[in-house]
């Protein structure tokens, strides 16, 4: 066990909690599995528009690692198999007809209770249950072909509006358990565990968890992340030196099929934001359609995103659910640039430079932030901000300079190993060139992986 205290990062106080409490959305018109939410897999889908399906159906699978399968989270028929650019399979959309009706795996008893990696991996193959464990270094999809050294769980979420642990383990204490259980034959060293260090929002399921490691985390966003978190308990060195990652819903689910052999994406959402009318949080299905339950108060001038304002996706008033996102943000989207800009003193707007009155006035209060950038990209200026919100023994501006110039052994010795996309979306949230830096991120770790 260990104790961490985190000093450097930031807090952005965002309107629009959802309150504490858990209702059942209505069952999804609709449920779409997007391979989007599986970063490094390429796929093929092998299901077509009117084909039946059932809960754990197959519906593509990786096309480098052939017993990589993504299942269907529902039953029903597939209504559209969406594509893109070079005909890259963009979403599976499935009509659900509520009935839950399963695939028999034949997966059996003695099967699921076994304490052989081997039989347990393909246990997790076969129910499409395996691409919920990501790999680090690259935050991709974990290699079935990989023995992990160690396996990571963030027990908290310090982002914006983030979820409550509490209510997303509500009744799943047991599953969670032997979620754990399951990941621990999957190492050949030790699952993880990091919980709130302040102590506020930790399942009890989380105080007595066994066949983990409990560590305690505290200190302003990100110290919820996974990344900060392997870090400082167990750093990864270089691309051979690989861990596992995997989040507390994920876990639940795969604590459930192999405690009870049903196989059920049942998930709970938090919506949240100054743009929903319904701030609660809701029992529903990995994948299910917005709308069904999500309610926007400024109607088309909502950005619905799945996941924080930091590093969720915008899908839209009829999008879909990212499939391991526990919360839907709505926040104003703006249709023209506010007057005077950044001249205005700034008292309802929030600043961590202390450029606006409200740093003096408002300090410790919560804002209705939009989703205008506030500014247009610019020149890329070195500041020395970026440190201050980055809780990571690494420089981020010459890291991200070294990928910006495509200098493989220099992004290697700046860390490119550790971090992924949500490491440093606060330096792309505070800073004033208005870089995308998590995109300069996944663009260096794509150079990496080509490299080999």
């Amino acid at each position: 066990m260990g104790d961490y205290s985190l000093k450097h990062g930031y807090r952005i106080r965002l309107k629009g909690e959802a309150e504490k409490f858990l209702t059942d959305a209505p069952f999804p018109g609709t449920v779409a599995v997007k391979p989007v939410d599986f970063t490094g897999c390429r796929v093929r889908p092998i299901v077509a528009p009117g084909d039946a399906v059932m809960t754990g159906s197959p519906l593509f699978y990786d096309r480098d690692h052939d017993s990589v399968r993504f299942t269907s989270p529902v039953s029903g028929t597939v209504m559209e198999v969406v594509r893109g650019e070079r005909r890259a399979v963009e979403s599976v959309i499935i009509s659900a007809d509520g009935k839950r009706n399963r695939v028999k795996t034949g997966i059996s008893a003695r099967d699921r209770h076994s304490t052989d990696r081997d039989r347990t991996v393909r246990v997790l193959l076969e129910t499409g249950l395996f691409p919920l464990l990501i790999q680090r270094p690259f935050g991709i999809t974990a290699n079935p072909d990989d023995v992990p050294r160690d396996i990571f769980i963030s027990g908290f979420n310090s982002g914006p509006l983030s979820p409550a642990m509490t209510l997303i383990m509500q009744g799943n204490d047991e599953y969670f358990q032997e979620g754990l259980n399951v990941l621990s034959r999957l190492t050949s060293g030790q699952v993880n565990l990091s919980i709130d260090g302040t102590g506020i929002d930790v399942p009890p399921a989380f105080e007595r968890a066994g066949n983990a490691v409990l560590h305690r985390f505290s200190g302003p966003h990100p110290a919820g992340t996974v990344g900060v978190q392997i870090h400082h308990v167990a750093p990864v060195r270089n691309r051979h030196d690989i861990v596992w990652t995997c989040s507390v819903q994920s876990v639940i689910w795969i604590g459930r099929f192999f405690l009870t052999g049903r196989l059920s994406f049942e998930t709970v959402v938090a919506v949240a934001g100054p743009g929903a009318i319904e701030k609660k949080y809701f029992r529903t299905v990995a994948g299910a359609k917005a709308a069904g339950f999500v309610k926007s108060r400024y109607g088309s001038d909502t950005r619905f995103i799945s996941g924080d304002v930091l590093t969720g996706r915008d899908i839209g008033p009829e999008g879909h659910v990212g499939f391991r996102d526990n919360l839907v943000t709505l926040i104003p989207e703006p249709e023209k640039r506010e007057f005077l800009g950044w001249f205005r003193p700034g008292l309802d707007r929030p600043s961590m430079s202390r450029s606006y009155l409200s740093s003096f006035f408002r300090r410790g209060k919560d804002f209705a932030c939009s989703a205008s950038m506030n500014g247009s990209p610019r020149a890329f200026v070195a500041t020395g901000i970026y440190e201050r919100v980055l809780p990571m023994n690494i420089y981020p501006v010459f890291l991200i300079k070294s990928i910006l110039a495509e200098d493989v052994e220099e992004m290697e010795g700046l860390g490119i190993y550790e971090v992924v996309e949500e490491d440093l979306a606060l330096c792309e949230y505070i800073d004033p060139s208005k870089n995308d830096i998590q995109a300069v991120i996944r663009q260096g770790i794509s150079l990496m992986i080509k490299e080999g």
